[in-house]
């Protein structure tokens, strides 16, 4: 359709517009208005005015809400148009059709409808944006009077409510400046003598928020002595104000003294004269209080530096720390007295140096390494070496020192004590372990020689038997006897790894020390050769000591044999005795009484190595098949579970001096008697009850018991003893075992059976009795053991109840 103006006869033309010309080009035949040649005069008029309309207007003409706009709607449509332009409202602006149907039902029932402040979210260049419009709808009727259309007027208030917001949100940032710095805006009229302000500023005075307020209010609030500098603030309109003030009120509601700063600036009248003070008000309290102390402290500070100095220059003078002042490469420049009360050299002999020539050789590089981390402008907070006194020894120095305007400001404290301290402590910690290490392979090796011994004494019982029944057939003696060599020898054996696990049954009594010693000179002489001098260097006075004798006597002479391979060229060896007392605990746990024996040679000796490992069992320096490694760790045994310790001292080429520590007897010393012993004879059908829980030995001296006449019933642990003691079985001696599983042991045994019945005999045997007590009283058989020596126990216990006139128990 050729372009074409609404229709002839109308004043105004639509191409005086934009819009209007794409309004008189846009085909309208497919729309419901119609080809625009036959639109009826009321849409031609309403189209002429939205479009002549400087204001922005848009026409939704018809049920199908198709939309005729001018060139101000255009611009409010943006990159919708011009596809707006004959578009339905729900195809063109989808994101508020929920808003626009409810507009427009309202408007084609007739009504007028006006809306300010509206937001909306338009898609109208792309993404949403906010904006802001005013909206005035009115029904447009037909020819006929129905309503065919809705106009819209829209004014866009974006930019305006934008530029609100902004202000608000000033005004906020303002208000929240203001209290976060206790500042408040006020306006005095220098006429009607009146003041208005923010709400901060009323609160400064502690009054609540209001429009305005007299001036004469606000100078009762002010301090008495400061009224004449807040006057100025409300001099007559025919003098200058005074525009900076500080004075001190008192505020309304809590009557606190607080400090006002008042900033203003006069604004004037059409006549230049002064009508208004504009300015802010700031509480500066802390401030002034700040002012009045520093004040205070200024009024002091030359005494106070003149006091500092001195008790500067008397710390410098009596600190025992060194303290010095060096430049950057560690030349010192000033060093306090205590470097010539620590190390001995004069203030003149070290300053002006470095101090590399009193540094120890090895620590050189340290110190050099250490300078230049300072000169880098690091912190030495903890940094030790050692510098030389001038008579020659060294101490050790724990410096920090501090990099500041080109200079090393150092201090030094002497930690030559604790050093030695920690060292000390080490080797303390280091005997610790080594203690606890022995102590486990202690238990171990307990344990294990228990086992041992119960073979030992099986095999020893089988060598009986075997006697008793072939011992006249040729060649059986001959075996015989070596087999109970080597019983005794495994025995001898079991004895060592006893002694040095702790658990063998010493017997401690309280024994003469230098007559045993005295006694031993002999034996030592025939155990030595000719080419090794005794000697026995004992103090007068000396302690009885409290342990097994015996046992003391075979660790001298361990002891001997040893310092006699460490001399194989001859030499000396030196058996000492003192008294010594720890007031203090040692690191082995000793304190109190005890008598030292020390047994020295001018051996080889050993290193550090080596002899930290002599108690050690099984470790020998000896060749293969020369020693079993135990005869030290014996030793050592025997002095810790007689309540001591045993020490070595030794060093490559000067000897070796091992020390028995044992605790002095605490009662008198008992002199050694003659026992008389009860030669064994055969068993006369007496009946024994024996409890041995191992399935071993238990058959083997059963049935050697047997051969030699005696009547035996086993038990294999306590509690079967027991029952069968009270089931009333026949028994004339009790032999158990000391050490049994179960929750009874052989004393145990022993004395609940004496309780069944009255003197009944009892023998105990054991080879491992660590832990058990209360075996005083009763014959005590050591594992392994020969069956005579058993039958010799069970017959003098026998002959001990005839003597006393008790018949034996009768079933």
């Amino acid at each position: 359709m050729p372009p074409s103006d609404i229709g002839a006869g109308q004043h105004l033309s639509l191409r005086d517009g934009v819009v209007g010309s794409l309004i008189a080009d846009f085909d309208w035949s497919n729309t419901c208005l119609g080809p625009i040649e036959s639109w009826p005069g009321s849409l031609r008029t309403i189209v002429d005015l939205i479009v002549h309309s400087p204001i922005p207007m848009v026409l939704m003409w018809g049920p199908e809400h198709r939309m005729i706009y001018n060139d101000g709607y255009a611009l409010i449509a943006g990159g919708k148009h011009p596809q707006a332009l004959g578009g339905t409202v729900p195809g063109i602006w989808p994101e508020i059709w929920d808003w626009n149907r409810r507009i427009l039902e309202k408007g084609f029932r007739g009504e007028v409808q006006t809306h300010t402040g509206h937001l909306f979210m338009l898609e109208r260049n792309g993404p949403p944006e906010e904006v802001w419009c005013d909206l005035f709808y009115s029904p447009v009727p037909d020819e006929s009077g129905r309503v065919a259309g809705v106009l819209c007027t829209v004014i866009e208030t974006t930019d305006r409510v934008k530029a609100m917001q902004a202000t608000q949100r000033s005004e906020a940032r303002l208000r929240r400046t203001q209290e976060a710095g206790q500042v408040g805006g006020f306006e005095l009229d220098l006429a009607t003598e009146r003041i208005e302000g923010s709400d901060m500023f009323f609160a400064l005075w502690g009054l609540p928020p209001m429009k305005s307020a007299p001036s004469s209010q606000f100078r009762d609030l002010v301090h008495a002595d400061d009224l004449w500098v807040a006057a100025d603030t409300l001099r007559s309109i025919d003098e200058t104000p005074q525009l900076f003030a500080e004075y001190r009120i008192r505020r309304a509601d809590s009557g606190e003294e607080r400090w006002i700063a008042r900033r203003a600036s006069i604004e004037s009248d059409a006549d230049g004269r002064p009508a208004r003070l504009v300015g802010t008000l700031h509480d500066i309290t802390d401030l002034k209080r700040a002012e009045i102390a520093l004040r205070r402290l200024n009024g002091d500070l030359e005494e106070r530096v003149t006091q500092r100095t001195r008790e500067r220059d008397r710390i410098w003078t009596v600190s025992q720390d060194l303290l010095c002042v060096a430049d950057r490469t560690g030349a010192i420049l000033s060093v306090n007295p205590a470097w010539t009360r620590t190390l001995g050299w004069e203030e003149e002999e070290i300053v002006g140096r470095r101090t590399q020539w009193m540094e120890h050789p090895d620590d050189h590089s340290r110190t050099a390494a250490e300078l230049m981390r300072l000169a880098q402008g690091e912190t030495t907070l903890r940094f030790e070496n050692r510098f030389r006194c001038k008579d020659g020894g060294y101490r050790w120095l724990s410096w920090t020192a501090v990099p500041a305007e080109g200079y090393l400001y150092c201090v030094a404290r002497d930690v030559t004590a604790e050093r030695e301290r920690d060292a000390e402590l080490e080797h303390a910690r280091d005997l610790l372990r080594q203690s606890q290490k022995m102590e486990a392979i202690g238990q171990l090796t307990g344990g294990i020689a228990h086992d041992f011994n119960n073979l030992l004494q099986a095999v020893s019982g089988c060598l009986q038997m075997i006697g008793r029944r072939a011992g006249g057939q040729p060649g059986i003696p001959q075996l015989l006897d070596a087999g109970r060599q080597a019983v005794d020898r495994g025995a001898r054996l079991v004895q060592q790894l006893m002694a040095f696990a702790r658990k063998q049954s010493l017997r401690p009594e309280p024994f003469d020390l230098r007559n045993r010693l005295l006694g031993m000179n002999g034996l030592l002489e025939r155990a030595l050769r000719a080419d090794i001098h005794v000697s026995m260097e004992l103090a007068p006075g000396l302690w009885g000591a409290d342990a097994d004798p015996v046992q003391f006597e075979l660790a001298v002479l361990n002891l001997a044999v040893n310092a006699r391979d460490a001399m194989p060229g001859g030499g000396r060896l030196i058996v000492s005795a003192a008294n010594v007392t720890f007031e203090e605990r040692t690191p082995d746990g000793l304190s109190g009484d005890f008598v030292r024996v020390r047994v020295s040679d001018t051996g080889t000796g050993m290193p550090p190595d080596i002899a930290a490992r002599v108690f050690e069992p099984f470790f020998t320096t000896k060749e293969v098949g020369k020693g079993t490694g135990l005869g030290l760790s014996q030793v050592y045994g025997f002095a810790r579970q007689s309540g001591g310790t045993a020490l070595v001292e030794s060093r490559p080429g000067k000897g070796t001096v091992v020390t028995l520590l044992l605790p002095r007897a605490q009662q008198d010393v008992a002199q050694p008697g003659i026992a008389a012993e009860r030669m064994p004879s055969p068993g006369q059908g007496v009946r024994i009850l024996l409890v041995e829980d191992d399935l071993v030995v238990a058959p083997v001296v059963s049935a050697a018991l047997a051969d030699m006449g005696y009547a035996v019933a086993h038990a294999a642990t306590g509690r079967e003893a027991l029952d069968r003691l009270r089931n009333g079985e026949a028994a004339d001696l009790l032999c158990t075992d000391v050490v049994m599983p179960g929750p009874i042991n052989g004393v145990e045994l022993a004395r609940e059976a004496q309780k069944l019945r009255s003197g009944l005999p009892v023998v105990l045997t054991t080879g491992y009795a660590e832990g058990v007590g209360g075996m005083d009283g009763f014959r005590v058989l050591a594992k392994p053991y020969r069956i005579e020596d058993l039958a010799a126990a069970i017959e003098a216990e026998l002959g001990a109840l005839e003597d006393t006139g008790l018949r034996r128990f009768q079933a």
